[in-house]
């Protein structure tokens, strides 16, 4: 029975990559230079360290068009809040999202099983599979999460026929 899998992944090397570069600007940008601005990449983590709060969207502004250029989707970040970490030092925690989260899961489940579509979606993990009997069905199934469900970047994989 064909099937494919619904999820939320960001390519975590690309990631890397664009905190690198984002972090190689920052130590040869000029308005940055003899401050703490910093950017570091831990574990699904973006820690961006600066001065004040201003420092902090600049640094965010880098990060955001590094990203962009490595085609990646800036939902995928999850911004914290700004913390004091010393002084007049500040930081911000970014989680990159990794799996789809239940109630989006459950949103996505609620659509195909009310789109008369002849096909069942089961929520897996962090993943929602979906198996019909026909291959047609399944990529109308695809465009109709595509759709609506906008707030999330969700990919298709694991397509089996």
């Amino acid at each position: 029975m064909p099937s494919f899998d619904t999820v939320c992944e960001a390519n975590l090397v690309e990631v890397k990559n664009a905190v690198e570069n984002a972090a190689k600007e920052i130590g040869t940008r000029f308005d940055f230079k003899g401050t703490s601005a910093a950017i570091e990449l831990k574990d699904k983590e973006i820690t961006l360290f600066g001065d004040a709060e201003f420092q902090l969207d600049q640094v965010e502004d880098i990060l955001r068009n590094k990203l962009t250029k490595r085609n990646v989707d800036v939902r995928f970040l999850d911004k914290g809040s700004v913390q004091k970490v010393g002084g007049d030092k500040v930081k911000q925690v970014i989680k990159v999202r990794n799996g789809i989260e239940s109630e989006v899961a459950k949103k996505i489940q609620k659509l195909i099983k009310d789109s008369k579509l002849k096909v069942q979606a089961a929520i897996q993990g962090d993943a929602v599979r979906v198996t019909g009997a026909k291959r047609d069905d399944l990529q109308a199934a695809m465009a109709l999460v595509r759709k609506d469900i906008t707030d999330v970047p969700l990919d298709f994989n694991n397509f089996r026929d």
